[in-house]
């Protein structure tokens, strides 16, 4: 197929859209609520309920393949989440805006899971094993540049319009924007993805997916050390889930609050600029660590680079500093131990959990298990958060950080760097 073997043409456009979708619910709703008023307890609950969509999205993946065309999934559901976008600029400006804006969210975050499903699947299928690994990176780097144009891009344009016209209606321009933007993309990618839209059905039955899905998870449950292995993960992303959850909202929660009153503006410049590009050259040093020692060898320094967020943010809940350079600085400090680590997390799913009869099937699993300790993280923290200040809520992920350091004394380790195959990003 000629789209096929030119993938520079549909990769980009492709990874683009799942990062923006995903960027818009799980960072960029909770930064629009914290400016519109809504407490930090009910952004925090809200935006983690939303989450789930991607957390539970291994549940209906064996379904999609009783559809022939990845292409046909992946186009229907970009549209849609224009379509969503669309909404949200008209939700705002309604009487009960936040729960219609929840219910529209619920839309673009499910929109978007099965998006992600198709998306993989489509690169998995179009390229074979050798291309699937070249093109990796770009892959990272598109959906990764998505971040950096929600935050350092889109956020900017809202704090600007913000002055301008008010934050509804700056906030109502932002989504009609990306509404725009993401039916352009659908557009394109309808014609240069490789494969046709066709509605032709497989010959899979239901039957036959829901014993195939059974068997998956059974086996997945007998693993050795498979408990210790989930309790791990949960674990590791207990202090990440909150500092990443409340972080943002802290730096534009006002002084007399206990934040450090950074206007919309200010955000978008430490965290779509700084941030990005912090995050984004840990990631590298991380991988490179990796590979040099092992999983087994890194997985302790990794984790202490998981917890650089954590004595970040304390810091700068108690020192309150005012300047753009000392928070910028400790911003990137934050992204760079965060990127560094992270990982560790991606890593130990692929060589621990993953290999067996049913390595991509496992990953998913694994990736879905991962996403719920996220999500339990981020209900949880605006309660905490709400009740004992930042400056103290700062210093109890600290401590949370700690036990998966504890933890890996007992969990399963793979011995040696292991060669898993080609996994969706």
């Amino acid at each position: 197929m000629e789209q096929a073997k030119t993938p520079m043409r549909w990769i980009p456009s492709l990874y683009f859209v799942q990062g923006m979708q995903f960027f818009v619910v799980m960072l960029i709703a909770g930064l629009m609520f914290k400016n519109l008023g809504v407490e930090n307890d009910q952004i925090a609950r809200w935006t983690a309920v939303l989450g789930l969509a991607w957390a539970f999205k291994p549940l209906w993946s064996p379904f999609l393949e009783l559809l022939r065309s990845k292409k046909l999934v992946v186009v229907a559901m970009q549209y849609l989440g224009a379509v969503g976008l669309g909404l949200m600029a008209l939700a705002l400006h309604l009487p009960h805006w936040f729960g219609a804006a929840i219910v529209v969210l619920f839309l673009i975050a499910y929109a978007s899971a099965t998006h992600d499903i198709a998306c993989d699947g489509l690169y998995m299928t179009s390229l074979d094993s050798k291309r699937q690994a070249a093109y990796a990176g770009w892959q990272g780097a598109f959906f990764n540049g998505a971040r950096f144009f929600v935050t350092g891009v889109l956020l900017k344009l809202a704090g600007y319009l913000e002055g301008q016209v008010g934050v509804f209606n700056a906030w109502s321009c932002v989504f009609l924007l990306l509404c725009g933007l993401v039916a352009v993309l659908a557009t394109y990618n309808a014609r240069f993805l490789p494969g046709t839209l066709s509605t032709e059905h497989s010959e899979l039955t239901v039957s036959g997916i829901q014993a195939m899905l059974k068997d998956v998870a059974n086996d997945f449950r007998q693993k050795p050390g498979i408990k210790l292995a989930v309790l791990f993960i949960i674990m590791f992303r207990l202090a990440e889930g909150q500092v990443q959850t409340i972080g943002p909202l802290f730096l534009l929660e006002a002084r007399d609050k206990g934040g450090l009153g950074l206007t919309t503006g200010q955000v978008a410049d430490v965290y779509g600029w700084v941030g990005t590009g912090a995050f984004l050259i840990g990631s590298v040093l991380g991988g490179y660590l990796t590979s040099a020692l092992g999983l087994k060898r890194a997985m302790p320094l990794l984790l202490v680079a998981m917890m650089v967020p954590n004595a970040t943010f304390y810091y700068l809940a108690s020192a309150l500093p005012q300047d753009m350079a000392h928070i910028g600085a400790a911003v990137g400090i934050e992204m760079l131990g965060y990127g560094f680590g992270f990982v560790g997390m991606i890593l130990y799913i692929m060589q621990a959990v993953a290999p067996g009869r049913f390595p991509t099937a496992h990953y998913a699993f694994g990736s879905g298990v991962m996403q719920l300790g996220f999500i339990f993280a981020k209900f949880i923290s605006g309660d905490i958060q709400v009740s004992v200040g930042y400056q103290h809520f700062f210093a109890w992920t600290i401590a949370c950080g700690v036990l998966p350091l504890l933890l890996l004394l007992w969990v399963p380790m793979p011995q040696k760097s292991a060669t898993p195959e080609a996994v969706p990003a």
